[in-house]
Parts: C-alpha cells; structure tokens; sequence
C-alpha cells in the first residue's frame, strides 16, 4: 500500500481503523485487570488454593509468553486483519468458557485458551496502525491508540470490582459482546496487509520449544511450594532443556522468532534485563495486591480494584511527559530514579496489615510507586526501540513485550514459594500479610536490581521520543508493532 492510499486520522475510515485497535487491545488489558480483582472470589467459589490461583493467572501468561512473537509472524505472512479477527474470535469463545468452567481445572485449560487468542490479536492491534496509516498521521494515531488502552486500564478494576458484586464469572462472559463487536467492525472497516517480504517459512520449533521450557519451568516452580514429588524435578529438566533447546533453535534457524544478533547491543540487551526485573515485580505487586486488599484488610472487591486507580491515573497523565524527558536528558537517570522510587512505594507497602486504613497506608504506597513507575516505563519503551535498527523495531519491541510476560509468568510463579504460602493459605488473613510483607521485600529488592542495571547498562544518547498523547501500558510494554512497515507492505 502506497503512502497516498493510506488512511488520514481526520477520515472516518481512519477512525474506525483506530477504534478496532483499540478495542481489541482493550479486551486484553480490561481481562487482565478484571481477573487479579477476582482471584479471592474465584478461590472461594472453586475451593482453590494457592497454587489454583497461581494457574489461573499463569495458564494466560504461559501461552501468551511463548506465542505472541509467533502471533505477530503470522500476522506479517498472513494477514494482520485476518489473524486479528481470528485472535479476537479465539479469546471470545475461551472467555465464555472460563465464564462457564464447573471447576478450577476447566478454568485453567480455559485461561490458556485464552492466551492463545491474546497472542494472535495483541501484535495485530498495533501492527494494523502502523500498516494502514499515512506515515504523517501514525504517531498521533498509535498516541491515540496507547491513551485509550490506558483508559481501559483505568476502567478494568472498577469494572471488575462491580461485576464481581454479581459473580465472578461476568468477569470473563463481559468479553462476549465486546469480542463480537470487535470481530464486526474489523471485518468491515479495517483494510487487510500484510509484509509480502517476511520469512515463507514460520519457526514452529522455537515456539513449541519455548512453550515448552517456560512450562516446565513454571510447573515446577509452583509445585515446589507445595508437596514436591518427583514430578517437580522431571518438569524442572524438562524446561531446562526446553529453553535450551530454545536457544540452540534460534541460532540456527534461518528464520528466528527472536534474532538473537540483536543481543549483541549492550544498550537492548541492558534494557531487557531492566524489563525482566522491573515487570516480575510489577506483576508480583498486581497479583498480590488485590488478593491482601481482600482478605487483609476486608475490603470489597470494587473498593479493592478502586485502590490502584490513582496509578494508572498517574500513568495517563506523565508518562508522556516522562518519555519527553527522557528524549531531552537521556534514558539513564529517569530509568535508574524511576525503580528506586517504586522500590520506595514498596517498603511502604509493607505497612499493609488488618488494621491498615486506606488513605493513610495504601494511597501512599500506591502514588510513590506510581510515580516511579510512571518515571521508568516510557523511557524504557523508547530505549529499546532505538537500540534497534530501524528495520528491527518492531521485533525488538516484540521481544521486549515477551521478556516483560515472561517476568510476570515466572513471578506469579516463585512469589508464592518465597513468602511460605501453600495450600489455603490466601484465605488466611494472619498468613497472607505475613507473606505479603517478604513478597513486597522481594519485590523491591528486584526493582532495585533494574536501577543498578541501568545506571550501568544504559548510556545517555536520547533515544526517539515517543508519539504524541503516548501512554505505557502498566501490565506491559507495548506489543510488537510494525513500527516502520515495509513499503512493499500490501
């Protein structure tokens, strides 16, 4: 497609590109959200215990992580709209059957289903701006984009918090029309493209052998915290052997899910080890904080998901500001204050207890940790993106986007294990605040590491600002996007 046969911002046609994108990208963001809020109620209702809670969350994480690079190549080789609608249609038939699942295992089978889906429409949300719009509009176009998936953001708490006053299961039947809409408007509005220069072949084997290590590796992590039988150190080697496997794959293969030429930049490789850190803690902190808000302190399920909105609040309104900052002064020192501030909010956190009062403990712990939150996710977005060559920028933001789920997989993972907690011990009040405040430690300990990563990985050389009204995500980076498509693009 030719520069002057893309779409305009300011036409209708672009506005209903713009507005599939964004709905699509929203259902992902308002279902994360929605189900952290629901973890207590869906413990209680399916007698699950910790590690059913771990499942629930990490059944999604597992095979999003080790399929989205996967989803944005075919989305390349096929089709972004085609694989797009076909993401969306998959996450709306797994969503009506977690909303329907008897017990905790159909949940769990279902939640991964889920991920599957999340992995085939996420890289296609972003990839479909990039592909369909006029180069001069696509900045203010994927501003747009990002604001308005911070908006859903916003609303995935209170939202879950009031349908979980129904029950939890609307948590999940809630992506029924939204998904059938979607699918609508896509096919009627969004035009197809595809890179008619990407590989023939897909690398299958990297994913399965990834899927394969993360797997392993996260049964046995979760198992571990329980009665460990055998079975842990069988799924321990086979996921060893798996992200090997991985690894000997991605070196030979012709056609890599992650090149691993781009590790040879200290700055990307830096930022990635940053990424790792900082996003097992935050999703640690997300998985956690809603759970301990509940059974902790007794709160509702909607004043629980109401607790964090002044975060993503915070989110919305400076981290624009923050990612311009960052282009003026360089990336170092806001990606070095920024974890040291989290880390902050965190050692506030560890006042969280029974008798704890919201304003006087929890918002002070949630706005500095917002705060540093919001000083280090732009920057870090940027820098990964111009540590890559222009032609790698949408693979390298596809592989950030990974290693951040990748974090957040293995941390819902161990978090459990470190603080003590098995069996039912998240219903149990006196257990869970004592465990929380060794997680939160944990946690701080992991946003610091990221600090002293940056300050000596990162270098000062501005990277690209972001696009205008630009907001990070807080779950995660950005999603691989074609951020520079190929003219030969169709």
């Amino acid at each position: 497609m030719g520069d002057d046969a893309r779409l305009r911002l300011s036409s209708a046609p672009g506005r209903w590109v713009l507005t599939a994108a964004v709905l699509g990208s929203a259902v992902v963001s308002l279902d994360a959200t929605v189900v952290n809020v629901a973890l207590p109620t869906i413990g209680r209702d399916l007698d699950a215990g910790v590690s059913g809670l771990q499942w629930t969350v990490n059944g999604y994480a597992l095979t999003l992580a080790a399929l989205i690079l996967l989803g944005g190549s075919l989305g390349d080789r096929f089709g972004r709209r085609r694989v797009f609608v076909l993401g969306v249609t998959w996450f709306g038939v797994a969503s009506l059957l977690c909303g329907l699942a008897p017990n905790l295992e159909t949940l769990v089978l279902a939640r991964a289903l889920q991920g599957v889906g999340g992995a085939l429409l996420t890289p296609g949300s972003l990839a479909m701006i990039s592909a369909s719009f006029h180069p001069d509009d696509r900045s203010r176009a994927i501003g747009a984009w990002s604001g308005l998936g911070g908006v859903a953001s916003a609303a995935g708490p209170l939202l879950g918090g009031a349908l979980l006053e129904q029950s939890w299961r609307w948590a999940f039947l809630i992506n029924l029309p939204l998904t059938v809409f979607v699918v609508l408007l896509a096919l009627r509005h969004v035009p197809e493209s595809l890179d008619v220069t990407a590989p023939r072949q897909l690398d299958l084997t990297g994913a399965l052998t990834g899927a394969v290590g993360l797997g392993g590796v996260t049964y046995a992590l979760i198992a571990a915290a329980g009665d460990p039988g055998p079975e842990v150190a069988v799924a321990a080697i086979v996921g060893v052997l798996g992200l090997l496997l991985f690894v000997v794959t991605e070196r030979r293969s012709d056609h890599p899910l992650v090149p691993l030429d781009l590790f040879a930049s200290a700055r990307f490789t830096a930022t990635n080890l940053v990424t790792l850190a900082l996003y097992a803690a935050i999703s640690g902190v997300f998985f956690l904080l809603a759970i301990v808000l509940q059974v902790v302190m007794g709160l509702s399920p909607l004043a629980a998901g109401a607790a964090t909105l002044p975060l993503t609040v915070l989110m919305l309104t400076f981290s624009a500001r923050a990612g311009a900052l960052a282009a003026r002064i360089g990336p170092r020192r806001p990606m070095t204050l920024g974890p040291l501030t989290m880390a902050a909010g965190l050692l506030l956190m560890l006042r969280i207890n029974s008798a704890a009062g919201y304003f006087t403990h929890v918002l002070p712990a949630v706005l500095v940790f917002g705060l540093g939150l919001t000083l280090t996710v732009a920057p870090l977005t940027a820098t990964v993106l111009a540590a890559a060559d222009d032609r790698h920028a949408g693979v390298a933001s596809g592989v950030n986007n990974a290693v951040a789920r990748t974090a957040g997989l293995l941390s819902v993972a161990v978090l459990p294990l470190v603080m003590g907690l098995s069996g039912d011990d998240f219903s149990d009040p006196q257990a869970l605040a004592g465990g929380f405040r060794a997680a939160m430690l944990c946690c701080a300990g992991l946003v610091t590491l990221s600090a002293l990563i940056a300050w000596r990985g990162i270098r000062d050389d501005a990277p690209a600002a972001p696009p205008a009204g630009y907001h990070c995500p807080v779950s995660q980076p950005p999603a691989a996007g074609a951020e520079n498509p190929s003219p030969a693009g169709s």
